[in-house]
């Protein structure tokens, strides 16, 4: 599939890695259905798409919310006349360790909040989103690809049972639909990004990013452009599906 001409929908486009991708794909000439839950976000993502000359429109959607996931993609169907691709980057992070103890007494531990909070968003949001956007590929008929954002922190991170855990589930899922879409004419393909210098990353204290890029081979933090031109890779590449694309400078072995 080109990207030129395609509608792609991408979740979380209102910030970091979201924009970065809806702008290099607007530079290839598709056509973006950017959402987030952040309005403003959203607004700028879509004036530096408009910048380009590219079409773009905003969804403001929670997408851990049956209804309005539902809601929202049929309205992206109707606004561009289809879809031809989603990528499922929506994500959040709230870590912490799964308890802390003092003095053989639990002092802290990862509350239930912390862990559905995750959950809700990293896995349940690419269920939905990706159950709405395949009903509208199946129905047309004319096949479409499926981009799931995973991390190399599926393989298991301290701090983060709740992150690890949601992104190891869209790699499976990543998998499983995979399989289960071919049928249709739907690939389905994820990225598993290691440390990317987005604005986040680049308000860490410098220690701890020193300590980072050590643990990278390549002795650097990946660029957002380069999670975003993998995005375009699989969508070009007809042959590519259930597969998890690691794109982390070597930092897992």
């Amino acid at each position: 599939m080109q990207v030129a001409n395609s509608v792609i929908a991408i979740t979380g486009a209102g910030q970091g890695l979201g924009r970065s991708m809806a702008v290099y794909l607007a530079e290839r000439g598709a056509r973006l259905a950017l959402l987030d839950v952040n309005q403003a976000g959203l607004d700028e993502s879509v004036a530096a798409c408009a910048a380009l000359g590219a079409e773009a429109r905003s969804y403001v959607v929670d997408v851990a919310n049956e209804e309005a996931v539902d809601g929202t993609f049929a309205a992206i169907a109707g606004d561009f006349g289809g879809l031809n691709v989603l990528v499922n980057n929506a994500g959040i992070m709230r870590d912490g360790m799964l308890l802390k103890v003092k003095d053989g007494k639990v002092t802290e531990r990862m509350s239930l909040a912390q862990w559905q909070s995750v959950i809700d968003v990293n896995l349940t949001g690419v269920f939905l989103c990706t159950r709405a956007a395949a009903g509208i590929m199946a129905e047309r008929g004319e096949g479409g690809v499926i981009v799931n954002i995973s991390s190399v922190s599926r393989a298991g991170n301290m701090g983060q049972t709740n992150y690890s855990a949601s992104k190891a589930g869209v790699a499976t899922m990543t998998v499983t639909w995979a399989r289960e879409l071919a049928r249709y004419g739907v690939r389905v393909a994820a990225i598993a990004p290691g440390f990317i210098g987005t604005d986040m990353v680049a308000q860490m204290r410098p220690e701890i990013l020193d300590s980072l890029v050590k643990q990278v081979p390549l002795r650097r933090i990946g660029e957002p452009a380069e999670i975003a031109s993998t995005v375009a890779f699989i969508i070009d590449n007809d042959y590519i599906s259930g597969r998890v694309i690691e794109v982390d400078g070597g930092a897992r072995m």
